[in-house]
């Protein structure tokens, strides 16, 4: 069992430090990810976010998919070398 996660470690690319820049992509993702939360069928169903026109489980639904797809970015960037 061992030797397989030793050969997977191996294999994993190397992952940037934490920076502006990566902190940029990420917020930026997440900010698009609550723009395109509003065009879903029913954002406004549950308990509703101070300030916005969402509900809670729109808004962390929008957040959590807003870093998969920033932290998607960021490796990829990473491994074409742009970061």
């Amino acid at each position: 069992m061992s030797s397989i996660l030793l050969a997977a470690a191996a294999a994993v690319p190397p992952t940037p430090e934490w920076s502006p820049k990566v902190a940029l992509i990420i917020s930026i993702s997440c900010l698009v990810a609550v723009l395109l939360s509003f065009r879903i069928e029913k954002p406004k169903v549950g308990p509703k976010m101070p300030g916005l026109p969402l509900s809670v489980p729109a808004f962390v639904a929008a957040m959590a998919f807003g870093h998969v797809i920033g932290v998607a970015i960021v490796l990829g960037l990473t491994n074409i070398g742009s970061i």
